[in-house]
């Protein structure tokens, strides 16, 4: 006779094996959803907690104690704690039915930091909704009540470990009101996915040199020679160039536009790294460009295949970062999200 497999004598492994089936079946049942959905009864599951265990087989035994005994005030006792076990169950299930979930975004991050995605779960009802979570295996939210007509913001932190994408491509609504004696739940499928930055290099070598150009306006909002007029103000403009007394008078924001000055710029150029290994020039460059934007300084990137001219600001970074996540990777398909 062959020995078993260690793995399966280990604690918690056949909950786990019935849980993953049981996902894959009400993925098969339900199909992907979309960005915007909305609970129905079909999508709501229960189960008794070990708290509602306990509780029915103590509703049991005092049944066969009231039929030993033909105690009628025991069997009222009984019929009573046997009602609330049904009114909770049921308002544990309806406790879901008819919220809306909706993706609400999420913000890219560095690889090795947690990606934060935003569930929002609007209750349309008159009714209370109280203690709502939102979970993904162990990842889970904190939970929140949710009063009639309210919108409310869930947070999912999910571990993240190199660049690329990173999927969220389930997670479930769950709740234990009232009693704690049963627990209700729905699994949703909307393949959610977000950007994850090469980790910044914590030892990178000098970035290049910066290139001056002079006597001209290749770059009007870096100029500081000649007044050029005022212009709305953008992320990375420097607070000394804030036309203060004009904000003072209108209320509106707005920056001092030069012209006629000297610029500077950097090109950080994935060619021109002495590094050997693809990983750790992109981390390189990720942390120049970090650096670079903390200054506002201009620079441009270079890549196989991509270029991007001297600039600063949130699209300059978001453009340059999210080209060195995606270096060299397939785009993911519909089918690897559904994996």
């Amino acid at each position: 006779m062959s020995s078993i497999p260690w793995q399966y004598l280990k604690p918690g492994t056949y909950r786990r094996a019935a849980a993953a089936k049981a996902e894959r079946w009400a993925r098969k049942r339900q199909g992907p959803d979309h960005a915007v959905t909305e609970l129905h009864s079909r999508r709501v599951y229960i189960l008794p907690t070990a708290v509602g265990l306990v509780f029915a087989l103590m509703a049991f035994t005092m049944l066969l104690g009231s039929m030993n005994y033909n105690n009628n005030l025991s069997f009222v006792l009984t019929f009573l704690l046997s009602g609330i076990g049904f009114v909770a169950m049921h308002q544990c299930q309806r406790n879901l039915v008819g919220l809306e979930l909706s993706f609400a975004g999420v913000d890219p991050v560095f690889a090795g930091q947690a990606a934060e995605f935003k569930i929002a779960i609007t209750n349309h009802s008159a009714s209370h909704r109280p203690h709502l979570q939102i979970y993904a295996g162990d990842v889970t939210s904190d939970i929140a009540d949710l009063a009639p007509g309210e919108s409310r913001i869930y947070h999912l932190e999910i571990p993240t470990s190199q660049r690329g994408h990173v999927q969220l491509n389930k997670f479930g609504v769950r709740t234990l009101f009232p009693f704690e004696m049963f627990r209700s739940w729905a699994w949703l499928h909307m393949d959610l996915q977000g950007v994850v930055y090469p980790k910044p290099a914590d030892h990178a070598p000098l970035p290049p040199p910066t290139q001056s150009a002079h006597g001209h306006r290749q770059h009007d909002a870096r100029g500081e020679e000649d007044f050029a007029g005022l212009r709305k103000f953008h992320d990375g403009d420097s607070p000394r160039h804030v036309a203060w007394k004009a904000y003072a008078r209108s209320g509106e924001l707005l920056s001092k536009q030069f012209s006629g000055a000297d610029t500077s710029s950097q090109w950080f150029d994935f060619e021109q790294m002495e590094s050997a290994d693809i990983e750790q020039r992109l981390s390189i460059l990720t942390r120049w460009i970090v650096e670079a934007e903390r200054a506002h300084r201009d620079y441009g990137l270079r890549l196989p295949g991509h270029e991007f001219p001297p600039a600063h600001g949130e699209s300059q970074r978001h453009l340059c970062l999210e080209t060195l996540a995606f270096f060299h990777q397939p785009p993911a398909r519909a089918d690897d999200l559904a994996a």
